[in-house]
């Protein structure tokens, strides 16, 4: 539970003994409503420490600051007990504690536990669950949000996807998804005159020629999962070949992938691509000399968050 030494602790023991006999305590599980249902100390009330109203649900249900309090998260690895405990604290409850190890030490040691699924507590958050399947790409979710600059300003907007599907297979990832460069849209000029034209322009040949090129496609070759990544951070490594303006090129990127209960994949990630691999050269002193306020930087920045639906 971190380093912090004035932390009071609990052993699993100690709180049996304590439970058994009936004492004046406050069990809190600190942990979301869903978790607390599966699985739970018996005589535990619910508080999420994750919550922003965290002390104010406190202070609702154990408004004396000398009652003992007793805090639990999941296991030793997680700050979630000790952060309650630190928030309690600076509140001025006097009395708190926190769970040694957690529910996972409490199983470990064969005491007993309430709720619905028990086995959840045995899930981290370490991997996605990603079920072998085909799943196509929910176009009215899915989205890219792309950034361009130069040395005065930057125009940000959003490129919609027209379609395809991403395959898990033994937990890696391939497919292919196609972009609709016609729906390029700008946002930071809403309702400036200057928008139309700034559209206009990304469409025409100077940029993505969407005339002649109306759809672009990124086909993945390699998903690998990164070992022992949180779903809070990049977990796999994406290649992958994009066709842009007739031009086909390789690129890599970090990718943020989950697997949900409904059957749904969702990919996000952040990454910069150099516009003039794939000849989109406008703008670019590499290119180009006496510019002025026609200069453009080369990289424009992608957000992609792809939203699948296994059927």
């Amino acid at each position: 539970m971190g380093n912090d030494t004035n932390l009071r602790k609990i052993s699993a023991e100690k709180l049996h003994q304590k439970l058994r006999a009936a004492d004046d305590i406050v069990l809190i599980h600190t942990l979301p409503g869903d978790h607390f249902n599966d699985v739970h100390i018996p005589g535990a009330i619910n508080v999420c420490v994750f919550e922003v109203s965290f002390t104010e649900n406190v202070k609702k249900v154990v408004p004396d600051k000398n009652k003992e309090i007793i805090v639990y998260g999941s296991s030793s690895k997680s700050m979630d007990a000790q952060t309650a405990a630190e928030k309690l604290a600076r509140e001025g409850y006097r009395n708190v504690f926190a769970l040694e190890g957690g529910l996972k030490h409490w199983l470990t040691l064969g005491m007993n536990v309430d709720g619905k699924d028990p086995a959840f507590l045995e899930r981290t958050d370490m991997h996605p669950l990603l079920v072998d399947a085909s799943y196509p790409v929910d176009i009215e979710n899915s989205i890219i949000d792309w950034i361009g600059r130069n040395s005065n300003t930057k125009h940000y907007g959003t490129i919609g996807l027209s379609g395809g599907e991403i395959t898990v297979k033994n937990g890696l990832i391939g497919g292919i998804f196609d972009i609709n460069m016609g729906s390029i849209k700008n946002i930071n000029l809403e309702g400036d005159a200057l928008q139309p034209l700034l559209v206009n322009h990304l469409m025409s040949d100077d940029f993505f020629f969407t005339k002649m090129f109306p759809k672009a496609t990124f086909t993945i070759t390699s998903a690998k999962p990164i070992k022992e990544a949180f779903s809070s951070e990049p977990n796999f490594e994406v290649q992958g070949f994009l066709e842009l303006r007739g031009v086909k090129k390789e690129i890599d990127f970090l990718a943020n992938a989950s697997g949900q209960q409904r059957g749904e994949v969702k990919i996000e990630a952040h990454f910069d691509i150099d516009r003039t691999r794939w000849g989109v050269i406008y703008g670019s002193t590499r290119f180009f000399e006496h510019l002025g306020m026609h200069l453009v930087f080369d990289f424009i920045t992608i957000q992609l968050r792809l939203v699948t639906h296994h059927t």
